[in-house]
């Protein structure tokens, strides 16, 4: 197994990671506005690309355009992702304010992350067989011996065992993160 394959388990952490930025816990985190696209002089950027968002306290963020003009765009743009928070804007910029999650929405969040979870691990499977699939046909056509084929498909098991154990960590990190 080589480094591109690696990246690709690599990729997949880092795609789940983005996906878990996204869900809303009852605390305030800038990466949720990471996604939230803006017009701005006729181009879609990013919230961080047009202002600073920082925390202002526990459940609310606080953004700062360079531009003031900008403030409604940015606010229009916030409330058209439907992200369930609101906002309040004053000459300076604006506030996004995050209310406490209910019983039933964290359940609903934590389903959620499960999928999200199930998605990743789908992805790690299909690369883990496309990867052995390629070993058999290299055995088959005579580029590697038998010993080396298993010794190649015990390495590709090894990672996708530390892939998926990096992803359950990143779950139960999430979970935590949802009950407080």
């Amino acid at each position: 197994m080589n480094d591109e394959h690696k990246q690709k388990f690599q990729e997949t952490i880092k795609w789940l990671e983005r996906e878990y930025a996204g869900i809303r816990t009852g605390q305030a985190a800038p990466a949720l506005l990471d996604s939230v696209k803006v017009e701005s002089y006729g181009t879609m950027v990013p919230i961080p690309q047009i202002g600073s968002v920082g925390v202002e306290d526990a459940r609310t963020l606080r953004i700062s355009p360079w531009d003031a003009g900008q403030i409604a765009a940015i606010e229009r743009a916030i409330r058209d992702a439907d992200l369930g928070v609101s906002v309040a804007t004053d000459s300076t910029g604006l506030r996004v304010i995050f209310p406490e999650l209910t019983s039933e929405r964290r359940e609903q969040l934590r389903k959620l992350a499960k999928a999200k979870l199930e998605e990743a691990r789908v992805s790690v499977r299909s690369l883990r067989d496309e990867l052995m699939r390629g070993l058999d046909r290299s055995e088959k056509a005579g580029e590697i011996s038998e010993d080396e084929l298993h010794r190649q498909k015990e390495q590709v098991q090894k990672e996708v065992d530390v892939t998926n154990k990096s992803l359950e960590a990143h779950l139960a990190a999430k979970e935590d993160e949802l009950q407080r």
